[in-house]
């Protein structure tokens, strides 16, 4: 439940909510809408480059298939790009959500900051990420 701006002290270190003194700003609004639409950007790019990955997959096999070579090691590039894809409708509601709730806390008082927990299981994600496509174009030959 979300608390009251007069419900939350000042110096509270280990709340991510914080009071605002001042009464919603049309700038507060506008940044708000822009960081949803940078929400947008990058769920478009995740699901772009996860279409592009999928497809160099097949790519590479009907260029192999063409000059009469062999492929070897593992094809992961349907499975990788499914997932980025995955990841880009992931992105995409959490940027929904993300502005929807600090739409909410601009109009109530209190805006809360993304928790640290959130904060570090995406860095998580997108170094996992980094991780795969490192082994993929390692493995690849």
């Amino acid at each position: 439940m979300a608390r009251r701006a007069a419900d939350v002290r000042e110096g509270d270190a280990l709340s991510n909510e914080r009071p605002m003194t001042t009464d919603v700003k049309a700038t507060d609004v506008l940044a708000n809408e822009r960081t949803f639409l940078a929400y947008v950007r990058t769920a478009l790019a995740f699901i772009a480059f996860g279409f592009v990955v999928a497809r160099f997959g097949l790519f590479v096999e009907q260029f192999a298939s063409a000059t009469h070579m062999r492929m070897s090691g593992p094809h992961y590039s349907t499975g990788f790009g499914a997932l980025m894809a995955i990841i880009g409708v992931v992105i995409g509601f959490l940027g929904a959500w993300r502005y929807a709730m600090a739409d909410k806390a601009l109009r109530t008082g209190v805006v809360k900051s993304l928790p640290r927990a959130g904060s570090y299981i995406i860095a998580l994600l997108v170094a996992a990420i980094g991780v795969m496509v490192a082994l993929y174009l390692t493995t690849y030959h």
